[in-house]
Order: C-alpha cells, then sequence, then structure tokens
C-alpha cells in the first residue's frame, strides 16, 4: 500500500472519529430533565414496557416515584436510568427508629441496587404543608436515621436523601429577594433540615408551579413568553418568568439562613392540557409552551436573575395522564403521555426518527475504522491520530 493511500486513509479515519465523537456527544436535554411516574391511574401500561418506552424513544433518564413499587424498580434494572424513590408520609414517625429504617432499606432498597440505579430516596412530600405536627417534628430526625441505615449498608455515597417542599413554606415571595420561610419552621425545622442537607451533599427539593400562582393577566409571565415582566426594586433585578421569581424566592429564603451554597432541585412542575370551563390557560397548546420553554430554560445555562450561569435538575409533571386521581379535571390531565404511550403534545422529549438512522451511522463509522485499521496493520504501518 502507497504511503499517499495510507496517509488519505488516516485523514478519513480522523473525520469519521471525529464525527462518531460529535454524535455521541450530542445529548439534548438528557442528564437534567427527568419525569414524575405516577401510578394514581387503572389504565397503565405494566412497568416493563414503561421503562423500555422510556429508555428506547425518550430523551429522559431520570425518574422519580411516589413510593418504592419493587416492580417498578425492577422494571428499571439495568437501564442505567437514574431512579427516586418515595418514602410515604404517613411512614414518616416510624422511620425515625433506627430498626425501622434498617428494615426499610434491607426491603426496598438492597434488593435492587445495583442494578437499578436508585440515586435519592424522598423522605414524604410537602410535609410542612401538611401542617401535621407529628410528620412535621418528625421529618428531619427520620431523613438522619434514613441516611444513619444508608451509611450502614454502605449505601450513601450512592443515594441521597432529601424531601420535596411546596412553595407554601414561604411566608413572602415577592419581589423574589424577600423570600422567606415561614416564622416559626424557619429555625426549628428548616435550618436544621437544610444543615443535614449540606453536611449529606444533598439538594434542596422544591415544587414549583406557576400554574397555580398565574392569573388571566400573568398568563404570558408564567408560560416564558413575551410579556411586561417584573422588576424587583431591592435587587434591581428583572424577571421575565414566574419560574425564576419562585426559585430565587426560595434562593432568598435559604440565603437568609445562611445556606445559599445549597443545590436547589426542581422535584415536581408541570402545566395540565385539560381543565374545567371555567379555567384559562388550559390547554394543550399552554401546556406544550409550558413544558417546551420549561427544558429549555433549565438546561441553557442562564439560570436565574440571582442564581445566573447555572442549570437545573427537574422532575416534569408528569409522564402520564392519571384517571384515577381527585380533584378538579385539570389534575388529571397534566401527563406527557396518554396512557397508549402517545405523546399528549410534542415538546422533544421522543427521539427523532434520525436516531435511528444515527444509530446504524455509528455502526457504519465503526465497521469503517475497524476495517481501516486492519488495513493499515497488515501493511505494517502505525496510524497515529
Amino acid at each position: 500500500m502507497s504511503k499517499e493511500l495510507i496517509s488519505m486513509l488516516s485523514s478519513r479515519l480522523v473525520a469519521v472519529i471525529s464525527f462518531f465523537l460529535a454524535l455521541t456527544l450530542v445529548k439534548g436535554f438528557e442528564g437534567t430533565i427527568g419525569v414524575n411516574y405516577g401510578t394514581v391511574a387503572n389504565n397503565l401500561p405494566p412497568p416493563a414496557q414503561v421503562a423500555h418506552f422510556l429508555l428506547e424513544s425518550t430523551v429522559i433518564n431520570r425518574v422519580r416515584l411516589f413510593d418504592a413499587n419493587p416492580e417498578i424498580l425492577r422494571a428499571f434494572a439495568h437501564t442505567g436510568v437514574a431512579v427516586t424513590i418515595s418514602v410515604p408520609n404517613d411512614q414518616i414517625p416510624d422511620l425515625t427508629k433506627l430498626n425501622f429504617a434498617q428494615q426499610w432499606v434491607e426491603d426496598y432498597i438492597q434488593p435492587h441496587t445495583p442494578a437499578t440505579n436508585i440515586v435519592r430516596i424522598l423522605v414524604g412530600n410537602e410535609v410542612i404543608s401538611t401542617a401535621n405536627k407529628l410528620l412535621i417534628v418528625s421529618l428531619v430526625t427520620a431523613m438522619e436515621t434514613l441516611q444513619t441505615a444508608l451509611v450502614a449498608a454502605s449505601l450513601d455515597r450512592r443515594i441521597q436523601v432529601s424531601t420535596p417542599h411546596s412553595l407554601g413554606i414561604l411566608s413572602n415571595s415577592s419581589p423574589p429577594s424577600t423570600g422567606k420561610f415561614r416564622q416559626g419552621y424557619d429555625t426549628h425545622v428548616i435550618k436544621p433540615l437544610l444543615s443535614f442537607l449540606r453536611d449529606s451533599n444533598s439538594p434542596f427539593m422544591v415544587n414549583p408551579y406557576p400554574f397555580f400562582d398565574c392569573s388571566p393577566d400573568t398568563l404570558d409571565y408564567a408560560l416564558f413568553q413575551p410579556n411586561a415582566g417584573v422588576f424587583d426594586e431591592n435587587t434591581q433585578l428583572f424577571y421575565t418568568n414566574m419560574l425564576d421569581a419562585q426559585l430565587d424566592a426560595v434562593f432568598s429564603a435559604m440565603k437568609l439562613l445562611g445556606f445559599d451554597d445549597l443545590e436547589i432541585v426542581i422535584a415536581e412542575t408541570g402545566w395540565p392540557s385539560m381543565g374545567d370551563a371555567t379555567q384559562f390557560g388550559v390547554d394543550a397548546k399552554s401546556a406544550a409552551e409550558y413544558n417546551g420553554n420549561l427544558m429549555r430554560h433549565v438546561t441553557s445555562g442562564v439560570g436565574t436573575p440571582l442564581m445566573p450561569n447555572r442549570t437545573f435538575e427537574t422532575y416534569i409533571f408528569a409522564l402520564f395522564n392519571e384517571d384515577l386521581k381527585p380533584g378538579p379535571t385539570c389534575e388529571r390531565y397534566f401527563g406527557l403521555f396518554r396512557p397508549d404511550m402517545t405523546p399528549v403534545y410534542d415538546i422533544g422529549i421522543l427521539r427523532p426518527t434520525v436516531a435511528a438512522a444515527a444509530n446504524k451511522q455509528h455502526a457504519t463509522c465503526l465497521l469503517i475504522i475497524t476495517v481501516g485499521l486492519l488495513i493499515i496493520k497488515n501493511h505494517g504501518e502505525t496510524l497515529i491520530l
């Protein structure tokens, strides 16, 4: 083989490898956007089918469960999908006892890890907003005890412990710079909780819902659409969307207690595609606008006015429409997908058809590289890239 031919082949191999790597590195929303996988329905597909669908047909690689359903945990085994599980609110008082916490870890975690990529356990959901004194006073102790059980099982480096909060934990949120936690809860519950999260390197998790806080006059502000915006005179910062204002109010409250270094994770947010006739902005178009703009915003790296240049791990509510959820009609129509796994609207979560072509292209690239290297090797030449 001539040196000219080897040189030409080498150049083409470099180009092919560069193209292959570029395709591999294009991930879109992967790694940051997750979904809440609720199961309050009687018509959902089997968990194994759901896990396969998410893995093969969507860019979603994080899911949050509202329990620790063993069938669902088995379904996500060997998928690599990052799974967050939950301890129900009513088990929080029991979880303050070490023997119960150790048994819970033995029953719900150890049979599934490491095959299933369990990354976080949430102790309850919106506990402070329940106003249940027993749950509230037990919360931090339950988290600490669960952490102790994870340490004993050598799982503390793999699995975080946290708990999600509604924005009802704030006594003030407007303007965002004046955000503060409710008096009484701030020093007796939230400050010890934040201290635990810092010590265990876990995030503070919130459930912001612009949908529930907007009015007809602020609908565009909630949907990330062009609007007049809101000016915070204290910081001289301008807000163009409601989610940023909600997150910065939480950040201000955390900063007031000395914990502005903690990561904030959006555990739940979403927009319904259908509702009652008396509701405004409840349709598939508005839902697509909110969730599509949300995905772009939290992954952009722009951050918020008080937290610039950052992304936010975010879980959209919800994966499916859930027909057995109580309450107004909208509660049953937060899903990105129908139970038959067809999308309610398109926001780029489904992998495009070109993904299949890209996979074929990857295989072709690898074949070309392999054949080329074998040809060069057989002719006694060394290729240096």
